[in-house]
């Protein structure tokens, strides 16, 4: 039977950045052979009761089906939904993503394969970057100890930001990156997050004025269904353009890759649908000969980046570690994908008691 619950978790970022507080609500689904399905969906804190009860009542919907039988049963929830009216965009895709995850994760238990496998199986060991320590928020000062406390670390590559607070110039942002580059070395992967800030104009001046420091790729440089301006920044850079964390389902990704907006292809696995819809997605990728990445929730992103041939690196932000009991750590900047069925993932002892509690 499904059952849904929230959980608080406060996850440190290798202790070098305060992190965020994030509301999840966690999903199992159970089979009449008693065979578990984790699912994990977020979103902001405002809508955690809504998200809570669109889990629920999706996963009603699936009681009763094959839960081998994934495409129909994320059909069955999609005209459910609504179609067109439900999304992707919004809580609806979050809740799906969740049920989708728990699916994928039973079919790997049932079979006795992790979800890596069942998906490809291209490799089983991928590489990780580090990602919030190193933010705009921070003093330059702050940031370089963050940075060279990193490569101390054993980190070989990781992500910064820029758009910074307050008083800023392009000087002062390119300066920033100047400056970290001294710090973290020549041969370090050094990304650079931009959610959203510039304009277009904004993008393609101070992107150009950043190529000298060989940033690994630029991301989500401006607004992100501004597929047509993503196009012009990547066209007049020769630093790769990264995005699509923003964006919801599949079909925009289409009209993303058909406009040559990005480099490299960021997917998000609770906005884009779950698992069986980011697997679309990198398909398309693929066709259009671009890498993929992911975005959050590295747990089970290993294992989708390690299934895909031009899966190319995964972002390690822990903020779903706490979760769960004894999940996969990256070491010297790689993942070891875990070779137990499915997600290879238990929820912590607490969590588990809380799902008792609620006769799941």
């Amino acid at each position: 039977m499904p059952a849904a619950a929230p959980a608080n978790t406060k996850a440190a970022v290798s202790a070098l950045a305060k992190p965020p507080i994030f509301t999840f609500v966690l999903v199992k689904l159970v089979t009449k052979d008693g065979i578990e399905g984790l699912g994990v969906t977020f979103f902001g804190a405002g809508i955690t009761n809504a998200l809570k009860a669109a889990v629920q009542d999706l996963g009603a919907l699936a009681v009763g089906e094959n839960p081998h039988a994934v495409e129909a049963i994320v059909y069955k929830l999609q005209a459910a939904g609504g179609r067109g009216t439900a999304g992707p965009g919004g809580i609806f895709t979050l809740a799906l993503s969740a049920i989708d995850m728990a699916l994928w994760d039973i079919r790997g238990k049932a079979i006795g394969l992790p979800l890596y496998q069942m998906l490809g199986g291209f490799r089983d060991k991928v590489p990780a970057y580090a990602s919030g320590a190193l933010m705009r928020t921070q003093s330059l000062d702050q940031a370089l100890g963050a940075a060279s406390r990193l490569v101390e670390r054993g980190w070989t590559s990781m992500k910064t930001q820029l758009a910074l607070p307050g008083h800023t110039t392009p000087e002062i942002e390119v300066d920033r990156i100047r400056r970290l580059r001294e710090v973290v070395g020549p041969a370090t992967q050094l990304m650079c997050d931009i959610n959203q800030r510039w304009n277009v104009h904004e993008a393609c001046s101070i992107g150009a004025r950043l190529e000298p420091y060989h940033l690994h790729w630029l991301e989500d440089v401006t607004t992100a269904d501004d597929f047509q301006g993503l196009a012009r920044i990547s066209a007049k850079l020769t630093t790769p353009i990264a995005g699509g964390e923003y964006v919801w389902g599949i079909a925009p990704f289409r009209q993303m890759l058909e406009a040559r907006s990005v480099d490299i292809v960021m997917i998000d696995l609770v906005r884009v649908g779950g698992i069986t819809q980011w697997m679309k997605v990198a398909g398309m990728a693929e066709a259009f000969n671009l890498p993929v990445v992911s975005h959050l929730i590295p747990e089970v992103h290993l294992h989708l980046i390690a299934a895909i041939p031009n899966g190319q690196i995964v972002e390690y932000m822990p903020w779903t570690r706490p979760l769960f009991k004894d999940p996969p750590i990256p070491q010297q900047g790689a993942f070891k994908v875990p070779a137990t069925p499915g997600l290879g993932l238990e929820f912590t002892k607490k969590i588990n008691d809380g799902f008792s509690k609620k006769g799941a």
